[in-house]
């Protein structure tokens, strides 16, 4: 145990940081897609709606394991070949890009409707209405269920570990073929993900404090 602990360990930290790095990716194309998709289903007319639609039925309606083999062997077709963290990052994003747009679109909504009156009032245009006031109350008022969102997002990473994408999930495979010992290699491989939960947890609870303390 003790000659194997100094290598494993390594690997468990270098999977960590790929875990975290594809948390971080991933959770940014989600936001940004379900804000993308969210804005055309409250703002973007029919066809909007129809493009925001499809996009979370897709997502939703469809296994994630199924869409990161899609993603992976579509970016060659495109001269992306090669990079399974792109395809991992662009698969993860986008599915949970289909939840994140219906918790944004749900804020988006309930924003008060004399708010953009008085935007509209004093003549802001549409795209500074959304980015200035709809969107920023929308992604705050959110917070506590995209947390939830990004906690389950990085559950969802293991399956980098399919297009052989080195993650914790990976490395931790990789040490418990070598050494055989899989219960002192799953515990923290565990622990850590726990701890990356932890934070994103804790994360979510300074930010709301923030929100608190400015109302």
């Amino acid at each position: 145990m003790s000659g194997m602990l100094p290598t494993g360990f390594e690997e468990l930290v270098s999977g960590a940081v790929v875990t975290a790095a594809l948390t971080v990716c991933a959770a940014a194309v989600s936001l940004v897609a379900g804000a993308i998709s969210a804005t055309l289903q409250v703002a973007g007319g029919r066809l909007g709606w129809l493009i925001g639609r499809a996009h979370v039925s897709l997502m939703r309606g469809t296994p994630a394991l199924i869409q990161l083999f899609v993603v992976f062997f579509g970016l060659p077709l495109i001269g992306l070949g090669g990079h399974p963290f792109l395809a991992a990052t662009m698969a993860i994003g986008l599915n949970s890009a289909a939840y994140v747009s219906e918790i944004l679109r749900g804020s988006i909504l309930a924003v008060p409707e004399g708010q953009l009156a008085a935007a509209i009032a004093i003549g802001m245009a549409p795209r500074h209405r959304w980015l200035r006031i709809v969107l920023p109350q929308a992604v705050t008022a959110s917070l506590p269920a995209l947390a939830n969102e990004a906690t389950l997002l990085l559950k969802t990473t293991p399956l980098a570990s399919i297009v052989a994408v080195t993650d914790l999930t990976f490395a931790g495979q990789i040490v418990i073929a070598r050494t055989s010992r899989p219960v002192e290699v799953l515990l923290p491989v565990t622990a850590i993900y726990l701890g990356f939960a932890l934070m994103l947890t804790q994360a979510s609870r300074s930010l709301e404090r923030r929100r608190a303390a400015r109302r």
